[in-house]
């Protein structure tokens, strides 16, 4: 026997059947666009970072086309510097230069003539027998402005070996400059030749 709804209570059902069906849909609806969401915010890792780029600042002087300061990337040579200030002049002693040795930051590369080298070493004459008119520079006596004269030493240099002679009295050989501040055995040796105590 079939059961007789009234239209009233049909509507209700059908009314209450819609209400859950949209809140239900609601529902989905919320959870997709909440998985959504979470995917859109998720941060990307990034797949290796890039080493940091060094720089150093190395001082070219001498026999150079442009002396000055020049910045290079990490790993760099001597020649590497020496090409970056224009190259040589002629004359430079590239000899007496390791092109190939690894820059450091704050150094100073001085490449030398060979016409100082050549008027400096003993024995050596000028064209026609005459000995070269070449002065050494007195450690013990020079002033500033002479001592800043000397290949690959600058005023602060000079105005250290000033200093250095003022407080601990006259050179007594030219190794002697090793206890000044920044001059080591490598400019010792460059100039051994045109300083005296």
């Amino acid at each position: 026997m079939p059961i007789a709804i009234s239209r009233s209570t049909a509507l209700v059902g059908l009314s209450l059947a819609l209400v859950l069906l949209a809140l239900v849909g609601q529902r989905f609806a919320q959870a997709g666009t909440a998985g959504e969401a979470d995917i859109a915010a998720a941060p990307l890792e990034p797949v290796a970072e890039a080493p940091p780029l060094t720089a150093l600042v190395v001082h070219v002087v001498g026999e150079v086309r442009r002396p000055g300061l020049y910045r290079l990337r990490d790993g760099s040579r001597i020649a590497d510097a020496v090409r970056r200030a224009g190259g040589v002049r002629h004359g430079a002693d590239l000899a007496a230069l390791n092109l190939a040795a690894p820059l450091v930051d704050g150094v100073q590369v001085l490449v030398p003539s060979r016409t100082v080298e050549a008027a400096m070493s003993p024995g050596a004459a000028a064209v026609g027998g005459a000995a070269p008119a070449a002065s050494v520079v007195s450690l013990s006596s020079a002033t500033v402005e002479e001592l800043d004269e000397l290949p690959g030493v600058g005023p602060i240099t000079a105005q250290k070996i000033v200093d250095y002679r003022a407080e601990h009295g006259p050179f007594a050989s030219v190794d002697d400059l090793d206890a000044v501040p920044g001059i080591g055995p490598t400019r010792i040796e460059q100039l051994r030749d045109l300083v005296t105590p």
